[in-house]
């Protein structure tokens, strides 16, 4: 009765792994209990967590390099697997929740959210291409976007191109303060998204700032975003605070796959209660101010909630 913070199914999306081909399930090597699915078996998998109460999923999709070009062609191509995976969803689960990722990364053969020239990314030459990639997955189904590129401008160019095309009620979720850190690496061996050269710090945010977070958060809200989201979650406790205390916008939080991975790992090992840790983490995060969560437990933690029921 006198807990301050309690944790529900209802704070979770899901972040999902897609792969091309059929009966496809592959673990991720470096995260315990998460795998990447062909279309066919996302759709099993979507079932049993609707059923577990989850209802809303983030899709990211895994592409091999043959598809990959500089300029992310694939991601708009109307036949690619990832859009048609979304459209299966939809059709057979209209009352989920589908969140999609925007960005060149998983399509671009030098491995950056943005275009490379000489070396340096292009931040808006970037621009149309995301908004092409945002029309794509709206037409597809996509109820929330969520631009993980951290190019300047994008939310309200992509905002202005979903309107033009009649996209009003699909929604933004803007990764408005995603830092550059040492806790995405699963993630992506997941997708093998990997840079080819360089590093990601000269558009993601710099781990030693706070304020900036408040000017991104500031400019993604003028610019349209429906929520703002912090990344990674746990070493970013103070960020998510510092978010809602100025925002009034939905503040959400990627409990990103180095911390499930930590986790895990520590479990394994016999170093930790696993469950334990995952739900005393869990719950600092929605203590923090996130009202929606988006962890890789989310299955798990479902799976513990239908227990004690």
């Amino acid at each position: 009765m006198v807990e301050e913070t309690r944790l529900s199914v209802k704070d979770f999306i899901l972040p999902l792994f897609l792969l091309d081909g059929k009966n496809q399930q592959i673990e991720v090597n470096s995260m315990p209990g998460i795998y990447r699915f062909s279309t066919d078996l996302l759709l099993k998998e979507i079932e049993t967590c609707m059923n577990l109460g989850i209802r809303a999923f983030d899709i990211f999709p895994a592409y091999p390099e043959s598809k990959k070009d500089k300029t992310a062609t694939e991601s708009f191509n109307p036949d690619t697997f990832y859009l048609k995976a979304i459209e299966s969803v939809k059709k057979y689960f209209p009352e989920a929740c589908v969140m999609t990722d925007v960005a060149m990364d998983p399509y671009s053969s030098d491995g950056h959210d943005g275009l490379v020239l000489d070396g340096k990314i292009l931040n808006d030459e970037t621009l149309e291409i995301l908004g092409k990639m945002a029309i794509a997955q709206a037409q597809a189904g996509a109820d929330i976007l969520g631009p993980s590129d951290m190019m300047d401008g994008r939310v309200g160019y992509i905002r202005t191109v979903l309107d033009e095309h009649g996209y009003k009620d699909v929604s933004i979720m803007s990764y408005t303060a995603k830092y550059a850190s040492a806790f995405y690496n699963p993630f992506r061996d997941a997708l093998d998204s990997a840079p080819k050269a360089g590093d990601k710090k000269t558009y993601q945010m710099d781990p030693a700032n706070a304020k900036e977070a408040l000017i991104e958060a500031e400019l993604d809200y003028q610019e349209g975003a429906d929520f703002l989201m912090v990344k990674p979650a746990l070493a970013y406790l103070d960020i998510i605070k510092l978010l809602k205390d100025n925002h009034t916008l939905p503040i959400a939080a990627y409990n990103v796959s180095g911390e499930y991975a930590m986790i895990k790992a520590s479990a394994a090992n016999g170093w930790l209660d696993g469950e334990r840790a995952m739900l005393e983490s869990l719950l600092s995060i929605k203590r923090a101010g996130a009202s929606v969560i988006l962890s890789y437990f989310a299955k798990e933690f479902a799976y513990l909630q239908q227990q004690s029921q």
